[in-house]
């Protein structure tokens, strides 16, 4: 299986758009000892020709553009994309679905209460619809076990158990629209397996790790996990304001309840934090922060990584 880190960042990018915290002045001005990241964005395939994206990001179009495998390679309209796995309705998970709406036919795989939200009360999303065959929506529950297939239904040799992690939904979401949605379906993690038998989990939102989670990932080979913030209130420290790391549905990397001593016990999986906001002072590279995530064995994402597993 080939996994491919398209983008790595949270939501905003790094550096973001509208702060000038002190990762994104340095940034800015070529003084930081860290990489400059797009919103975080993976695909997958088992052989190179069908690809599978995990959430759609808002930079979606540049993304495929700077990775050569997801270019067309036919004349006229193509695509390798096969289809899309969606683990929450999360802006910056969902948005990227419209830079998808050339025509192209592809497969969705999300939760009935995420179908909903989309198709039912956000109108734009008919733009996916436009003709038929453009697009195949596959209903999935929240703990289940299903391959991934292209539009037309060929097995891609992938194999996704999908469950429940959370039952937040996003602000956007009403309130009527919240009270008839599944709570167990709002944040999924997914383990994806190859025809290899090798595993990849991945998970850019945690509110928490319990052990039902720890046993999950004990067998996996490769670990795709919430690197948002370091610590729970760092944006408040850095903004003087807003909401804890937990109150956003992120477990922090650092601490004594945080995902860094959590996960600790994992000795199998690679483990790579992704999702990292433009905050957090894991992106230096010459800082503390940084020297503690690698000296515990993980790594920060950057975008442009590939695996093979």
């Amino acid at each position: 299986m080939h996994i491919k880190i398209l983008g790595s960042a949270a939501g905003g990018g790094f550096p973001q758009w509208n702060c000038n915290c002190r990762n994104c002045e340095s940034a800015r001005a070529g003084t930081f000892k860290g990489k400059s990241r797009t919103q975080t964005q993976v695909s997958v395939s088992n052989d190179d020709r069908a690809w599978f994206l995990l959430n759609t990001s808002p930079d979606l179009r540049t993304q495929i553009e700077a990775t050569l495998v997801l270019h067309p390679r036919n004349h006229g309209r193509s695509s390798p994309l096969a289809g899309v796995l969606l683990t929450s309705g999360d802006i910056d998970q969902v948005a990227g679905l419209l830079s998808l709406r050339e025509l192209q036919p592809f497969r969705i795989y999300c939760t009935t209460s995420i179908r909903r939200i989309l198709q039912e009360d956000n109108s734009i999303f008919a733009m996916l619809n436009r003709v038929p065959g453009q697009l195949s929506w596959t209903e999935i529950a929240s703990d289940a076990s299903f391959p991934l297939l292209d539009v037309a239904g060929s097995d891609s040799k992938i194999g996704c158990t999908v469950f429940s992690l959370g039952r937040r939904y996003p602000p956007y979401v009403s309130r009527e629209r919240l009270a008839r949605l599944e709570p167990e379906e709002a944040l999924l993690g997914a383990i994806l397996t190859g025809s290899s038998g090798k595993r990849v989990a991945y998970m850019p939102a945690v509110p928490a790790v319990d052990d039902a989670l720890l046993r999950r990932l004990e067998d996996a080979d490769l670990l795709l996990f919430d690197g948002t913030f370091w610590s729970d209130d760092e944006l408040i420290r850095v903004q003087g304001s807003g909401s804890t790391a937990r109150e956003m549905g992120h477990i922090p990397v650092s601490g004594t309840e945080g995902s860094l001593r959590a996960l600790a016990g994992l000795r199998h999986p690679r483990k790579v934090f992704i999702h990292v906001n433009n905050t957090n002072p894991m992106l230096d590279e010459s800082g503390s922060a940084y020297a503690e995530v690698r000296a515990a064995g993980w790594e920060v994402a950057e975008d442009g990584w590939s695996f093979d597993l």
